[in-house]
């Protein structure tokens, strides 16, 4: 490319643009370079380059090593415009200093205001607490920003500001706002700071006036800024105006109709890519015809790509001409066909969903490192698809240089300290406990088999009811015992700070550090880019945090993780030199050989306008904010700027969150103009073939249903009636508990309610015929209501569930009372937990049958009657009848063959169920089969059942299958489930209704 005259020989001001289809900093660096090696070596590192951010200062200095070979180089002076200060250059040392105070950091202005909020709550329709008033302090610091950065003097505009008829909520927040906003200034002179925007807005003002009045002599670009913010808008118009000065705007559209940049105006305009650029030039007072190239168009295809993403992007009121505007360009160039040319290197990938999404972005980045000499770059405004796509990359190997960093929220040392915070709110919340004694930094290597014991013993089942109960469960195991005492110490010294309930968010953040590094060492908890925010974070809320509201326990932990969750910890590490993951501001002056935009869905890329919880939008208007939509056309200015480049694809998902997604649109209108012209946009669909064939898995093949045959001898030859039942509906269970003694883990935190309902009824029970054994007395609902309630404390039911228990439990016992007096009338006595046996010889080989009775009643007649508690449903006649439920009738025939020594050979009774629950009804009896010969008959069947369900599994082939009865796995899920891997067999056609 031929180097560009010097640009300072031109009258200025001077105004150029670098087409969006060029490498911006590549050609800024090359044109520069051109122009001042020729003057000298000082000529390059006395010039005073502008950029917008501080990551395309980094951009601009690489390009400079780029188009110079890596050749030895004194670069300029690069300095980024959203983040001068007073201390560097371009000001002079002692510019400008004496007159601004310094800038209330963030952090502490957002606290600052959230205090405001809870002084002026009065003015809300409703009380704010420590979060909400965090909450709204950021909304207001953002309001505060705009009106800064417009340079609004909002003072003057509050009264009357919702005067009308606006609803009555704005009236509200212009009441709230008013009072607010007027206490913000007298509390920063308080402090002798000053707000960052205002501050910068400050420094861009000063520095204009200091170079309108004192032109620099030295060269001076300001290159890649749009001039959005007034004080930068007129700093550049001051720049371009300078003696050796010059601007470079980004994609300026040279080749737009003039009746289409003429109705780049009000809101409509706004959402124009080229609403920025119009705007700062008509302040300037430049027409578009004084802005010059930086350099010349020698790419014909980057050419027609800019005309045919600007044409699909013009203004709405200007797509009726576009079958005319397509007609025009065919018409500039006979020989090709300029649209066909245009789309050349332009793709579409419409993924079904984000992860698909993300390995289509993966693979075409890999795809483009086949070639050592490519770069390749993935540009989202969408974080979330950013890292899922770097995850994808780490299957190669491949880190890339991304600025979408990591989330704080993910980090070690910040899971950490939200699992204290919270555990200060729920002190022996056992899931909890056990993610603070097993975390990486907190448990030594030697400790993990305290780690295991303290989760076994300590915090399985159900949740300790106080730390009492906890130690008591660990007294024989010091280790783990020690373990749990260091993490009750930390959280003990977290809560230190709480009376009533209530602590400075600051002290509690306090405590909450010193917790911390009780557990872990400080050069471990703090170490790393994660525990340097994190470390930062709690350094904001202890010297920072004092303006903040008290805040119980659960206010603070959700204020923790609220800031934790706004924190990005930037990646480091190697990275790969060729691959970059960037924003879309990021993107304006970065460029690579192969760029992907993603996230091409309404509501990702474009966002949506922001929703102001302040000011409806003729309030907006009224104090002269600019309307919500400017952002979009910020974005859709960096959109084409990006889809300008040589090799782009655009990737969007037909469904996101797993609801349908409307994809975006400026991809819409592209492909609505494609269509115009008699085309289509290219597809990529064997990327998507590619991913999908990358995850898919292997063909389905289910296992079968298993079936264990254990060696006959190592089958159970003993067994209770309840574990017949189980050996009826699911025999793996059986080959699974009783054979290879696999016994279930109890969940941490297991919910104990149904459990120890049935727990507690029988305790109750069973206490009451102790103390009782004759004559009911006359207080026995009161009695049985104590005995029933000890009873489910005791088997560790909530607190939270305690008071709904006891109402029932009330209504339990009367119902028990009057049932105990019909009961005891024809009883002789009662007994309870009567344990019995009986010997069978079955295939010639013992085998014995136990029962444990929770009831049994010998009267008069010479019949025992067989009871068993309920607190759920009982089991149905047919499942007695067919042998599915065996355990009172075979109860019955141990007892008719005087397996209960203490009780002879009575024949059996009615055996009765005796649901109990305390509800309407409070308790009930369900007898299911009348004493007499309709029992004895019930009891004989059940041991014939028996001897043959026995005598089929003495067969060495008979297999433990699996859920052989599957009608009661609504009602009875079971322990073995996931061993048995049913999910995998139950829905391949093979249900196990076999048996």
């Amino acid at each position: 490319m031929s180097a560009p005259a010097p640009f300072f020989d031109r009258e200025g001001p001077r105004w150029f643009s670098i087409p969006a289809h060029r490498p911006f900093v590549d050609d800024l660096a090359r044109g520069l370079l051109n122009t001042l090696e020729p003057l000298g070596p000082e000529a390059l590192p006395r010039a005073t380059i502008l950029t917008p951010t501080r990551r395309g200062a980094r951009a601009l200095a690489d390009a400079f090593l780029a188009v110079t070979g890596g050749r030895a180089l004194l670069l300029p002076q690069i300095r980024p415009l959203g983040d001068l200060d007073e201390g560097e250059p371009p000001f002079e040392p002692g510019d400008l200093v004496l007159d601004l105070p310094p800038a209330i950091s963030s952090r502490r202005r957002r606290f600052e205001l959230a205090r405001l909020v809870v002084d002026h709550g009065d003015k809300l329709s409703f009380e704010p607490g420590p979060v909400q008033a965090l909450e709204l302090a950021k909304a207001l610091a953002d309001f505060l920003d705009s009106c800064q950065i417009e340079e609004i003097a909002f003072e003057d505009k509050l009264d009357g500001l919702a005067d009308g008829d606006l609803a009555e909520h704005w009236q509200v927040s212009a009441r709230f706002l008013k009072a607010v906003l007027r206490a913000w200034p007298e509390r920063l002179e308080a402090l002798s700071l000053i707000d960052v925007s205002e501050r910068r807005v400050k420094l861009l003002r000063a520095l204009e006036r200091q170079w309108r009045d004192h032109p620099p002599s030295e060269v001076l670009v300001a290159a890649g800024s749009t001039g959005t913010a007034p004080a930068t808008a007129d700093l550049l118009a001051v720049i371009a105006a300078a003696p050796r000065g010059a601007v470079v705007l980004p994609g300026l559209d040279e080749d737009l109709a003039d009746s289409a940049w003429a109705k780049i105006e009000d809101t409509p305009g706004e959402q124009h890519p080229q609403g920025a650029m119009k705007r700062l030039l008509d302040r300037a007072g430049v027409s578009r015809a004084d802005v010059r190239p930086w350099v010349p168009e020698v790419d014909s295809r980057g050419r027609w790509r800019r005309r045919i993403i600007n044409e699909a992007l013009r203004p709405a009121e200007a797509t009726a001409d576009w079958l005319a505007q397509i007609a025009a360009l065919r018409a500039e160039a006979p020989g090709l066909d300029p649209i066909a040319e245009g789309l050349s290197g332009l793709s579409v990938i419409a993924a079904r969903a984000e992860e698909e999404a993300a390995g289509a972005c993966a693979l075409l980045l890999r795809e483009a490192l086949e070639d050592p000499e490519r770069t390749a770059a993935l540009v989202t405004p969408d974080q979330t698809l950013a890292r899922r796509v770097m995850t994808r990359l780490r299957r190669w190997g491949v880190i890339p240089d991304s600025s979408a960093g990591a989330p704080l929220a993910a980090a070690g040392a910040a899971i950490l300290a939200l699992h204290l915070a919270r555990l200060v709110e729920e002190p022996l919340n056992p899931v909890r406990l056990l993610a603070l004694a097993k975390h990486p930094l907190v448990l030594a290597e030697d400790e993990t088999p305290a780690a295991a014991l303290l989760e076994r013993k300590g915090l399985r089942g159900a949740a300790p009811g106080s730390k009492t109960v906890l130690r008591a469960r660990l007294r024989e195991f010091p280790e783990a015992l020690a373990l749990c005492d260091r993490v009750l110490a930390a959280i003990d010294h977290a809560a230190a700070p709480y009376r009533d309930n209530l602590a400075r968010p600051c002290h509690a953040a306090q405590a909450l550090v010193e917790a911390l590094e009780g557990l872990v060492a400080p050069n471990r908890l703090w170490a790393g880019g994660a525990g340097e925010c994190l470390g930062a974070l709690m350094a904001a809320l202890i010297q920072d945090g004092e303006p903040l509201p008290d805040a119980s326990p659960q206010a603070f932990a959700d204020i923790l993780d609220r800031l934790v969750n706004e924190e990005t910890v930037r990646v480091g590490g190697a990275t790969h030199p060729r691959l970059r993951i960037l924003g879309a501001i990021e993107a304006r002056l970065v460029r690579a050989d192969r760029l992907v935009l993603a996230g091409l869905e309404e509501g990702v890329w474009p966002r949506g306008a922001p929703i102001d919880p302040f000011l409806s939008r003729p309030m907006r208007k009224r104090l002269g904010l600019p309307p919500p939509e400017r952002r979009v056309g910020l974005t859709a200015h960096d959109f084409a700027q990006a889809a300008s480049a040589p090799d782009v694809v655009l990737v969007h998902c037909e469904r996101r969150g797993g609801a349908p997604a409307v994809e975006s649109r400026w991809l819409w209108r592209l492909k609505t103009l494609a269509a115009g012209a008699g085309l289509a946009l290219p597809r990529r669909d064997d990327v998507l073939d590619w991913v999908r064939a990358m995850d898919a898995p292997d063909p389905y093949a289910p296992i079968k249903r298993p079936e264990p045959r254990p060696p006959v001898e190592d089958r159970p030859r003993k067994m209770a009636v309840t574990r017949i039942e189980a050996l009826t509906r699911d025999p793996y269970a059986v080959w699974a508990r009783d054979i290879l003694k696999l016994y279930p883990l109890e969940r941490p935190d297991e919910p104990v309610e149904a459990r120890a309902r049935g727990t507690a009824i029988h305790a109750a029970f069973e206490a009451f015929a102790e103390r009782f054994p004759d004559a009911v007395p006359s207080n026995a609902a009161a009695v049985f209501e104590q005995l029933y309630v000890d009873a489910l404390v005791a088997a560790g039911m909530p607190p939270t569930a305690l008071a709904r228990e006891k109402a029932l439990a009330r209504e339990a016992a009367l119902w028990v009372a009057d049932w105990e007096r019909h009961r005891r009338a024809t009883a002789r006595r009662v007994v309870v937990e009567a344990e019995g046996r009986l010997e069978l010889s079955i295939n010639g080989r013992p085998f014995t049958l136990t029962a444990k009775a929770d009831r049994i009643e010998p009267t008069a007649d010479g019949t025992a009657h067989i009871l068993d508690y309920k607190t759920g449903a009982a089991p149905s006649q047919k499942q007695v009848d067919t042998g599915f439920s065996p355990q009172l009738t075979l109860t019955a025939a141990i007892l008719m063959n005087g397996g209960f020594p203490d009780l002879g050979a009575p024949a059996p009774g009615d055996l009765t169920y005796v649901r109990v629950t305390g509800r309407r009804p409070a308790g009930e009896e369900q007898v299911r089969a009348l004493a007499g010969g309709e029992s004895e008959e019930a009891a004989r069947k059940a041991i014939d059942g028996l001897v043959k369900l026995i005598a089929r599994y003495d067969d060495p082939d008979e297999p433990y299958r699996s859920r052989v009865a599957p009608q009661f796995v609504k009602e009875h899920p079971g322990d073995y489930a996931h061993l048995a891997r049913v999910f995998e067999w139950s829905t391949s056609g093979d249900d196990g209704e076999g048996e």
